[in-house]
């Protein structure tokens, strides 16, 4: 399994070309791998005849595990197998023994209880070891997750041996132990409670949705930044009237339509160059300030969010930028994206004013050293000159990362990225 993003831990085989049997060259695409990012496509790089398929449709490979081996037809591969599987264990140790209250030698291995057994048979066991008298309230060596095993399946564990540290019992033990018929715990009767009929409201359940690449990632990424880079933020009110204006003039002559998004990568970039401190990233023992500015975009997918990257926005036109947005966010929805597409970027906006959300806070997406959330555009009425007027106006907020970045230093930058958008002409300049 190749390396196919830089946070790529295992890759999900998404689709096999390919099956055993078949002649494939270096070129052929055999399968398609899902990363946290995107779905690539996977080559082997020399020919030959596809052996060995290591893993089903579906179902992950750590990187640099086998996925599939490729040689001449009726070469021997389970040496290659026997490599991979190197470090595991012998059957005998992989499989401790069940612990048996009784250790008898014809008993080394034993079966499992079976639930016919006679208690005549049981006689001779119970009498040559009996359950020794404990105290309910003695305090019993066990990891919390044993304890609700041994409750679940009726085990004493008081009979139990237990192999983890200290001869704390674990859930091995508990799954290896044999019941005798004897030891079952036999439920107290109840009194019934007066219960009042009722009709039934409905019926309780839940589904348990396994984790993708992407998602597993996100989650990692972000719960990182949030617990590492101290969060601080910085809300500011934009009067969108003339933006909205220049929007439409600007509609009327470009090749692609663009939206406000694109106005905010092009104000924003603006901005970033002016105040180059917002443009940075901390790495523990300096902080970086970057010269490029290449704006990362949140857009929503499927299986959660992906960033693609405006390169050089600061040197791009509007329409540049929109047709080049509306490409790669295109990319990201078919999950065709390519790493070089979806890294690098040294600033990041998140843009939910589309979904009617007023403003929101947003978590700094690294290296990053800001993000900036957009809300929606509102209609609102507002005092001018002693008259209430009706004005357009958007809210945004900049999550800044205090190690790098000050409250001044971001409303600086705020300040500058406002006057950009409630005049856009002055992006002209």
């Amino acid at each position: 399994m190749p390396l196919l993003s830089d946070t790529m831990k295992e890759g999900v085989i998404a689709e096999w070309h390919k099956k055993v049997g078949d002649t494939v060259k270096a070129d052929d695409v055999i399968a398609d791998v899902e990363t946290d990012k995107a779905t690539m496509e996977v080559m082997p790089y020399v020919d030959g005849t596809l052996l060995y398929i290591g893993v089903e449709k579906g179902k992950g490979v750590p990187v640099n595990g086998i996925m599939a081996i490729i040689g001449k037809p009726g070469e021997d591969f389970q040496s290659i197998l026997d490599a991979e599987k190197g470090g595991a264990k012998p059957a005998a140790e992989a499989a401790p023994a069940p612990a048996q209250p009784v250790a008898a030698p014809a008993e080394a291995t034993p079966a499992p209880a079976q639930p016919a057994a006679s208690p005549v048979a049981a006689a001779p066991q119970q009498a040559t070891a009996p359950t020794p008298p404990h105290d309910p309230d003695d305090r019993v060596k066990a990891s919390p997750l044993a304890k609700k095993l041994a409750e679940d399946k009726g085990v004493d564990i008081q009979q139990v041996k237990g192999s983890g540290d200290g001869g704390r019992i674990i859930k091995r033990d508990i799954d290896s132990y044999t019941l005798q018929p004897q030891q079952v715990k036999q439920p107290q009767p109840q009194k019934a409670a007066a219960q009042i009929p009722q009709a039934p409201l409905g019926q309780e359940g839940h589904t348990d949705i396994p984790l993708t690449q992407m998602r597993r990632i996100i989650a990692q990424r972000l719960a990182e930044s949030k617990f590492s880079a101290p969060h601080f933020y910085l809300t500011m009110t934009i009067t969108m009237d003339k933006a909205i204006e220049a929007r439409k003039a600007i509609n009327e002559l470009s090749p692609v339509k663009v939206s406000f998004n694109d106005l905010m990568i092009k104000a924003s970039a603006m901005a970033l160059r002016r105040h180059p401190a917002v443009n940075s990233s901390w790495m523990g023992d300096f902080i970086r300030q970057n010269h490029h500015i290449h704006i990362g975009t949140a857009v929503a997918v499927e299986e959660g969010l992906i960033v693609p990257v405006i390169k050089f926005a600061d040197q791009k036109s509007l329409s540049q930028i929109a047709e080049e947005a509306g490409i790669l966010i295109d990319k990201a929805r078919t999950k065709k994206i390519q790493p070089q597409e979806f890294t690098g970027n040294t600033f990041t906006i998140s843009n939910l004013g589309m979904m009617d959300i007023d403003d929101f806070t947003a978590i700094i997406n690294p290296p990053d050293s800001c993000i900036l959330a957009v809300g929606k555009i509102a209609p609102t009425p507002v005092a001018e000159n002693g008259a209430v007027v009706i004005r357009q106006l958007m809210k945004i907020t900049l999550s800044c990362d205090h190690r790098s970045v000050d409250g001044a230093v971001g409303s600086r930058f705020l300040q500058t990225l406002k006057a950009y958008l409630e005049n856009p002409v002055t992006m002209l300049v």
